[in-house]
């Protein structure tokens, strides 16, 4: 039997119409801003399915850069979102797509930054503004943002799950969940680690200035 939370009964504490694409949107957007930082130039939404067909009448494309601005769904300066982003200098747009074997609510998000770094992020919105983060530049992986949830960049070499972890004891973060994707054997390879404590800035930039096989980690709190 199916269990249903009160989320799916009621959904969420939102600005619009539709949880699935105006809240679960917004968290989208919320989480790429979250692992690009601030100094975004150009911003462009590939839409898939439900996302592209409904877009401008569901406000997603006001959630979509409310999330990109790090907005809650439920701030009132989604409705506004596209003028503040403007005011940002933020250049950004929409293009429908098909993205393939996904849920139609789905979008991937293409940031490029004042630095010449581009992310990609691709996620879908699985209704009662939960979501789904499915791709990260290319590589397939997942979690949801239900919890605190810790995006490690790193070398694929023996013992750097280990250094990583043991950070995380010495602060007395505990691990619910704990995924590795690689791209191929030796190279690059993601950790996405979900903790049901709360994480301090302070121990992302600790892991990354002791943990040399750590070029970038990235912190993701999108409750």
């Amino acid at each position: 039997m199916k269990e249903y939370s009160i989320f799916d009964v009621v959904g969420p504490n939102m600005i619009g119409p539709s949880s699935s694409h105006t809240a679960g949107a917004c968290r989208i957007g919320k989480a790429a801003n979250k692992m690009a930082g601030s100094h975004m130039k150009k911003v462009t939404f590939l839409l898939h399915g439900s996302f592209a067909k409904t877009y401008r009448g569901h406000g997603t494309d006001k959630a979509l850069v409310g999330g990109i601005l790090g907005f809650d769904p439920d701030d009132e300066r989604i409705k506004d979102s596209f003028d503040l982003a403007k005011e940002k200098g933020i250049d950004f747009s929409f293009q429908e797509r098909n993205l393939g074997d996904v849920h139609s609510n789905t979008v991937k998000i293409i940031i490029e930054k004042e630095d010449s770094e581009t992310l990609e992020l691709q996620g879908s919105s699985i209704g009662g503004g939960n979501i789904v983060i499915n791709e990260i530049n290319g590589l397939e992986i997942k979690f949801t943002g239900e919890y605190d949830t810790l995006i490690v960049s790193h070398t694929d070499k023996p013992g750097v799950i280990a250094k990583v972890t043991a950070v995380l004891a010495l602060y007395d973060i505990n691990i619910a969940f704990m995924r590795v994707y690689r791209y191929t054997k030796g190279q690059n390879a993601f950790m996405i680690i979900e903790t049901d404590n709360e994480i301090a800035p302070e121990i992302v930039t600790y892991i990354k200035k002791t943990i040399p096989e750590v070029p970038q980690a990235y912190l993701v709190n999108i409750k």
